[in-house]
């Protein structure tokens, strides 16, 4: 049975890496969780955390729509969302197909849209709500390593900043987090090098900038990309 006193918050990718860590932050932060992943990690921890959950993946607008209808389902009230979805293809520029485009967009921008459209009249009914968009720190720095990525996590940060323009007088907030190397993935030897802080960052920080993000002491932060990269990208 949900309590009513506390905040729910919805993840896409709430499985593993990241989307795991960001669900144990807002969960010792007493929010109650609704998490959706492609396998049965998103279950097994929902479990652990008292939450619900539902297998899924971000690309596509049913199992969107069915975590979703369960989150409301079950608790009756949205106050915060993380969308983070999987990696896209990669493959050198002009050889990507069409296909592999087309599913890039519906994993990274396609997904916010849709997940906006679902969510947004509960908030606007609330009074109150906050999305949180992961990318990443080459959203802004693109690379030729990987072009479908780059290409539609800048324009995950543009359609950010359109949403957060026209809600942000109904009080619902959107941010995008663009992290660098985090410890979520492998990375090659030397990898660390390349950062100012010469070190790989740690899930646990992407989930403290995400609670923040999502709690009235950003209540006046909209719009942006927050990059936590450890100094990695360049531009000012």
């Amino acid at each position: 049975m949900s309590d009513t006193t506390k905040p729910v918050a919805l993840i896409t990718g709430g499985g593993r890496g990241m989307g795991e860590a960001i669900a144990r932050e807002l969960s010792a932060q007493g929010y109650q969780l609704a998490l959706m992943s492609p396998s049965e990690s998103c279950e097994k921890l929902a479990a652990e955390l008292g939450g619900v959950a539902a297998r899924g993946v971000a690309e596509k607008a049913e199992d969107l729509k069915a975590i979703f209808d369960l989150t409301m389902k079950a608790y009756g009230r949205i106050d915060a969302v993380v969308n983070l979805s999987g990696h896209p293809p990669k493959g050198d520029l002009l050889d990507i197909s069409d296909e592999n485009w087309t599913l890039g967009s519906d994993m990274m921008i396609l997904s916010l849209v849709r997940m906006a459209r679902l969510v947004t009249p509960v908030m606007l009914k609330q009074g109150k709500g906050a999305f949180v968009n992961i990318t990443t720190f080459a959203a802004y720095e693109p690379t030729l390593v990987f072009p479908v990525s780059c290409t539609y996590r800048a324009a995950a940060g543009a359609f950010t900043k359109l949403y957060s323009d026209r809600y942000a007088a109904d009080n619902i907030r959107m941010n995008c987090i663009l992290p660098g190397y985090i410890d979520s993935l492998n990375h090659k030897p030397g990898t660390a090098e390349k950062v100012p802080m010469k070190r790989i960052g740690h899930v646990e920080e992407i989930a403290k900038t995400a609670a923040f993000l999502l709690s009235d002491g950003a209540g006046y932060i909209t719009g942006q990309n927050i990059r936590v990269d450890g100094g990695v990208t360049r531009h000012v």
